[in-house]
């Protein structure tokens, strides 16, 4: 039989850690019927049941209050029952009532958590038996009332995060710590991708977009505003400089080449002469294109340029040339392994950056949150763009996954242990209700004394 200060035998003496315990360790455990098992955080800790005794302190005080009215009430009605006028009716009226008023909450207080007396009154153990209800209760009510589109607005509107953000971020030492949490996270991000997968992806990319782009009619914009603008110029001058230099240092290979290629039959100083010959009308072509802007030869370098500009645009066999060009390239490994290789260099080189406090990557990164922030804390159209995207997301954020947030607490509150969640609650509130058991008793006790005194009064 349950006591009247809500703990049964059991509860009580030293036993009562190792139960704890053992609840604790059974939250894991899956529950029965296919429920997900309570989760290890919501266990039954030391520091509940620390708290649970200061409950049953509580109670033991509020039962010994209860016990002490009633002694009262006894020895009034005995004391007017031997003739004693007066006050001793009083002192009844009083006790009696505060002994209502104790049993009435009391039995509130303990309907809460558990069946008083173990009877089973209906709409008793509302925690343990309408736990899950409960559940979907707060749910609901958090989903109305906190994740509602214009609550989530105005509150967000309220606390006028671009000005507190620009402010706080106008500060050296604060951009010095998100420039270095922001470096951290870098290095950890590039530290965990693997060069395999990112290689692949990256050349991967790469190649699909320069096979999907036709580069041809590209190409042939270039070269024409290239040869309109005289920019190839340049290059046919250091062609030339440079062929006349290595006509004037290797005139005798030359010459022999242009020997070795004659016919047997001819005789050997007509070679020669020969060889002679082609060597220095070599040589003076060459001079003649480097030392004459006007030579006839660049003349038709620059109409072969702008047919060749022209071809790209708009012939279908030159760009058809061009594009199986790109493909035979592209498809080479040593230009795949170039595309890959890369993103090590660029994963080192943002690496060194990262770590390095005075890295031009850091430095600019903290110039640039200075700079933010300080145009952030004046600029109200820059605060109310910033507070309108973030209260945008919130919104979009709460009202597309409201129904997500809301089961995440009733499929909580339901995963929970009915008897643990009980005991739990209990421990954590007990002492504030049994402090409604006392005030009831006090409470009863005056409302007594004033009926009965008015009773009098009256004549009743």
């Amino acid at each position: 039989m349950e006591r009247i200060d809500g703990t049964g035998p059991g509860e009580q003496g030293a036993g009562q850690p190792e139960r704890a315990r053992e609840q604790s360790a059974g939250a894991a455990r899956p529950a029965p019927g296919g429920r997900p098992a309570p989760l290890a955080s919501f266990a039954y800790t030391a520091a509940d049941e620390e708290k649970r005794r200061g409950v049953r302190r509580m109670k033991t005080t509020a039962t010994g209050l209860l016990l002490l009215v009633a002694l009262v009430y006894v020895l009034a009605t005995w004391a007017k029952s031997t003739g004693v006028g007066g006050w001793p009716g009083f002192v009844a009226a009083a006790a009696e009532a505060g002994m209502v008023g104790a049993l009435a909450d009391w039995f509130a207080v303990t309907a809460l958590f558990k069946r008083p007396l173990g009877l089973p009154i209906p709409h008793t153990a509302i925690i343990p038996t309408k736990k899950d209800q409960l559940g979907a209760s707060l749910g609901s009510f958090v989903g109305e009332n906190f994740l509602s589109g214009d609550v989530v607005r105005s509150r967000i509107h309220a606390l006028g995060i671009g000005g507190r953000l620009g402010s706080w971020l106008a500060e050296p030492e604060h951009a010095d710590r998100v420039t270095a949490e922001l470096s951290t996270a870098l290095r950890g991000a590039l530290t965990v991708l693997r060069d395999s997968d990112v290689q692949a992806v990256v050349g991967e990319a790469i190649t699909r977009r320069a096979n999907a782009a036709e580069i041809a009619p590209g190409l042939g914009k270039m070269l024409e505003k290239i040869v309109a603008d005289g920019g190839h110029r340049r290059m046919v001058d250091l062609i030339c400089v440079r062929a006349h230099d290595w006509l004037v240092l290797h005139g005798d290979s030359v010459m022999d080449a242009v020997q070795g290629g004659a016919p047997g039959w001819t005789p050997r100083f007509v070679d020669k002469r020969v060889g002679e010959r082609v060597y220095k009308e070599l040589l003076r072509f060459i001079t003649e294109m480097r030392d004459m802007p006007g030579h006839p030869a660049r003349g038709s370098i620059d109409t072969f340029l702008t047919d060749f500009a022209a071809d790209l645009q708009t012939d279908s066999d030159t760009r058809a040339r061009v594009e199986r060009l790109k493909s035979e390239i592209l498809g080479r490994g040593e230009v795949q392994e170039v595309i890959a290789s890369a993103w090590s260099s660029v994963r080192q080189m943002m690496i060194a950056a990262a770590d390095d406090e005075q890295s031009e990557l850091r430095l600019r990164a903290r110039a640039s949150l200075l700079t933010f922030g300080a145009r952030l804390a004046t600029d109200g159209r820059m605060q109310a763009k910033l507070e309108g995207w973030l209260e945008d997301a919130a919104v979009y954020v709460v009202t597309t996954y409201r129904a997500e947030i809301t089961s995440l607490i009733s499929d909580t509150v339901a995963s929970w242990d009915a008897d643990q969640t009980s005991k739990k609650i209990e421990a954590h509130i007990g002492r504030d209700l049994q402090f409604i058991r006392i005030n009831g008793t006090v409470v009863g006790a005056l409302a007594g004394l004033l009926i009965y005194t008015v009773s009098l009064a009256l004549g009743a």
